[in-house]
């Protein structure tokens, strides 16, 4: 019978650490893109979907499988356990799926750039389709799943597809359709999408050193700026995926094929521990990849620092495409005007400074709970 062994116990503390991480950085990705002055671009909705999806990992995966490995045991009865397995697998979906988005997304921007207008009503509709087969393709978890209890040589209840498939190549041909839908079809079609990126880019590079046309080859370079930084953002989120989740896959398609390892003990169960704990820090790293390639983002971090009083100087402090004022007193400018204490003047936009103390509290709770 399984007990709570010390590699589950070190699995259920890392858990507890990433979960936190996981909840600051993506609720931070959510705060600073839903400021009202923030112009909603079409990448910023793909990565509010993509911290949706990883706050629902955090939410549901990793509290279940911490509490489960704690328990060892399932408590919570058949509806839980058919519910919670359908949750599971949703979210895992969505994480795979808003990152396929992406990756299309960024092969229409840099294939078609003239079509950058119709980007953001396509991205609607394949955001829909990506929620929707999440949710149609986890449906079977409902069926499969049940608690299944054993009254000797003790009572022990546990959540397992155990007596769901009369044969077993039955069950592996579901564990195989599940891993083809999550894992293998999402990295077929960013592996092609990233290929056509690279092709179209050497093509235009190809181009554009043996044209003797300065300016044309200024233009094929030139994929702008804001956008070039946009490909490598999401390369980068795609790799994480790829790399955080590929180990963990590979031992489940040994344990489908050979369910007999575990029983001889041919991979030890603390590498089984690793390699899930591996997959779930990727929840993590999508805001910390958002972060590091996006400007907006720490300036939000530090106007809201700012504002809330972490710095004392009430200078106007430039933020490089626009500046702000605040103080606990009266502004007086050159010009003569007055302006409101407590005001805040960014961009041609305006909020006031207490709008940023519960800003402040966030910040500092990540603060407390990362460093």
């Amino acid at each position: 019978m399984p007990t709570f062994s010390t590699a589950a116990k070190i699995r259920v503390v890392i858990t507890f650490f990433i979960f936190l991480s996981s909840t600051c950085f993506n609720i931070a990705v959510l705060w600073t893109i839903s400021q009202k002055y923030q112009r909603k671009s079409h990448i910023k909705v793909l990565m509010m979907n993509l911290a949706a999806a990883d706050l629902l990992v955090t939410f549901i995966v990793m509290p279940l499988d911490a509490i489960w490995n704690i328990t060892v045991q399932w408590y919570g009865g058949d509806l839980a356990c058919r519910l919670l397995m359908f949750l599971k697998l949703v979210a895992m979906y969505s994480s795979a799926f808003v990152t396929v988005v992406i990756s299309v997304d960024r092969q229409a921007a840099i294939l078609n750039p003239l079509g950058i207008g119709e980007a953001k009503k396509k991205n609607k509709m394949m955001l829909s389709i990506a929620w929707t087969l999440s949710v149609i393709l986890a449906v079977p978890q409902l069926f499969v799943f049940h608690t299944v209890s054993r009254a000797t040589p003790v009572q022990f209840v546990q959540c397992a597809t155990l007596g769901s498939f009369q044969e077993h190549w039955e069950e592996t041909l579901y564990n195989m359709f599940t891993f083809t839908c999550l894992f293998l079809l999402p990295l077929t079609i960013m592996v092609l999408c990233y290929s056509r990126i690279l092709f179209e880019i050497s093509r235009k590079m190809k181009k554009a050193f043996s044209s003797k046309e300065i300016q044309l080859r200024r233009s094929s370079n030139n994929i702008p700026k804001a956008r070039l930084r946009t490909l490598k953002m999401s390369i980068v989120i795609v790799l994480t995926f790829v790399i955080c989740w590929t180990p963990y896959y590979l031992l489940g398609l040994w344990y489908w094929f050979s369910p007999e390892m575990l029983t001889q003990e041919q991979v030890p169960p603390s590498l089984s521990h690793i390699l899930f704990l591996f997959g779930l820090f990727n929840a993590c790293l999508d805001p910390i990849i958002y972060g590091l390639f996006t400007i907006h983002f720490r300036r939000e971090i530090q106007r809201a620092c700012r504002c809330t009083g972490l710095h004392r100087d009430s200078d106007a402090v430039s933020l490089g495409t626009g500046s702000f004022h605040c103080s606990s007193s009266v502004n007086t400018h050159s010009s003569g005007h007055l302006k409101r204490a407590g005001t805040l003047n960014y961009g041609s936009g305006q909020c006031s400074c207490h709008q940023w103390f519960q800003g402040l509290i966030f910040i500092r709770v990540c603060c407390f709970v990362l460093l």
